[in-house]
């Protein structure tokens, strides 16, 4: 039943939107052409945005800060969890690729791959939204949007931890 709801929802949405344009007499290809060149200003205003990101996070992973805090804090946490970490504030995709990582070497129903699962789920790009988002509609004073981010990110690291520890830390015989 849901496949052939599924298979029809989009064809049904779409005649519905053409039904209802052409009752209220709206010429949908000009409106389409419109939203499309806005859609393309946008598009080219968040360029230097992204470009930005794609630079610090090459150069996070460069650094070598990465290899310094896999060290430091391997005791509280797998190693393997501190670049998802390092990354996720910064980079949704990089954060996947991690996980999927994590996933491939240590199995889905792994302690470590359940906690990275609960981090991925539990925090934002925060700095790519911040970039991005606010880029794109020329907000310039982000300040307290910034402190808020990176307090929700950090809870929800730190909640994470805790959650992964109480539901799965047992059972996982570490």
């Amino acid at each position: 039943m849901l496949e052939t709801i599924s298979l029809y929802i989009l064809p049904i949405m779409i005649l519905a939107i053409l039904c209802t344009a052409v009752v209220k007499k709206i010429p949908v290809y000009e409106e389409f052409i419109e939203g499309a060149k806005d859609g393309f200003k946008v598009a080219v205003s968040i360029i230097p945005y992204l470009v930005a990101i794609i630079v610090a996070v090459s150069m996070f992973k460069a650094s070598g800060i990465l290899d310094f805090a896999k060290n430091f804090a391997g005791s509280l946490i797998p190693a393997d969890i501190i670049p998802i970490i390092a990354t996720r504030s910064l980079s949704g995709s990089a954060t996947l690729g991690l996980f999927s990582d994590i996933v491939k070497d240590f199995g889905p129903d792994s302690y470590i791959a359940k906690l990275a699962a609960i981090m991925v789920g539990s925090s934002e790009t925060t700095f790519y939204v911040l970039a991005v988002y606010f880029g794109s509609v020329g907000i310039k004073k982000y300040r307290y949007a910034v402190m808020t981010g990176i307090i929700a990110d950090i809870t929800g690291i730190v909640l994470a931890i805790l959650a992964a520890r109480v539901f799965f830390l047992a059972s996982s015989g570490l």
